[in-house]
């Protein structure tokens, strides 16, 4: 059976299981697989053979299960660039990728800015901002040591120039930083713990220093930022679309001026902007 025809029995196991996005999905694993990119599983005529078969319904049922694609293939796309990612490090998810535009917009007209991504996981907003701004400093930091091996790894692999340290918020940069910041950009942690049960397998899948979190966090964020940017510096987070007007309120309670909130692709308030004075 050629990989298209085995492409649309698996997006229609998927289907059943009531998986997102099944024939992308089932498209992603067959990729994974075959070890080839979309044009070529619908061109390929050569049938799969035992051991491709049933790792494709490996995948398939581990899919089903609630274990996070990009967990099943090894990487994630964010914005032009494809990640490595592993169990244990936050899964970069497409809605982060409205943060990067904010940032690149208070960018704009800058000369050689330096950005400090918090929680930077895997490295997606970091590296994106460096590889879409190249004239920019970029830093980054988690207090996950797996995920700053990861972010490692994916700026190497990538060549993209992104120092990565070890640390809670802001307290990792180094000191020569202090005072210089032009903009912290961060999607912290924000779930609510008592929402837990009620997040999809796959969400689930993500470790919990990553999801659960909420106003303390950028309260914390907000006081620490406002000690390491430069005059006129900004900040730009992703939010709960629920809480955006909270976490605006506390963006201004600590002395940020004229907060903003911005959509997402789908109309979602995710994005809450500020700058110091």
């Amino acid at each position: 059976m050629r990989p298209a025809e085995v492409v649309r029995r698996g997006a229609d196991y998927l289907a059943r299981h009531d998986v997102d996005a099944p024939l992308p999905t089932a498209e992603q694993l067959m990729m994974s697989v075959l070890g080839a990119d979309r044009a070529g599983i619908y061109t390929r005529r050569e049938g799969l053979d035992t051991a491709q078969a049933r790792r494709y319904g490996r995948l398939l049922c581990r899919r089903c299960a609630g274990t996070p694609t990009q967990h099943l293939t090894g990487q994630a796309g964010f914005r032009r660039l494809v990640l490595e990612v592993r169990p244990g490090v936050f899964v970069p998810r497409p809605e982060t990728e409205i943060l990067v535009d904010i940032a690149l917009q208070m960018m704009a007209g800058h000369q050689a800015p330096v950005v400090a991504d918090v929680g930077t996981g895997a490295g997606a907003v970091a590296l994106a901002i460096r590889d879409e701004r190249p004239d920019t400093r970029v830093v980054a930091t988690d207090r996950s040591p797996e995920a700053t091996d990861l972010a490692r790894a994916n700026a190497a692999r990538l060549q993209l120039d992104v120092e990565v340290f070890e640390g809670d918020l802001l307290d990792a940069l180094p000191e020569t930083l202090r005072g210089a910041v032009d903009l912290v950009v961060s999607n912290p942690p924000y779930v609510d713990p008592s929402e837990e049960t009620l997040l999809p397998a796959e969400v689930r899948a993500d470790p919990p220093m990553a999801l659960f979190g909420g106003l303390e966090v950028y309260e914390r964020l907000f006081r620490e930022a406002g000690r390491w940017l430069s005059a006129g510096g900004g900040v730009a987070v992703e939010v709960d679309p629920r809480s955006a007007a909270d976490v605006a309120d506390a963006a201004a309670r600590a002395g940020f001026l004229d907060p903003s909130i911005h959509p997402d692709l789908a109309g979602r308030e995710r994005v809450v902007a500020a700058r110091r004075p």
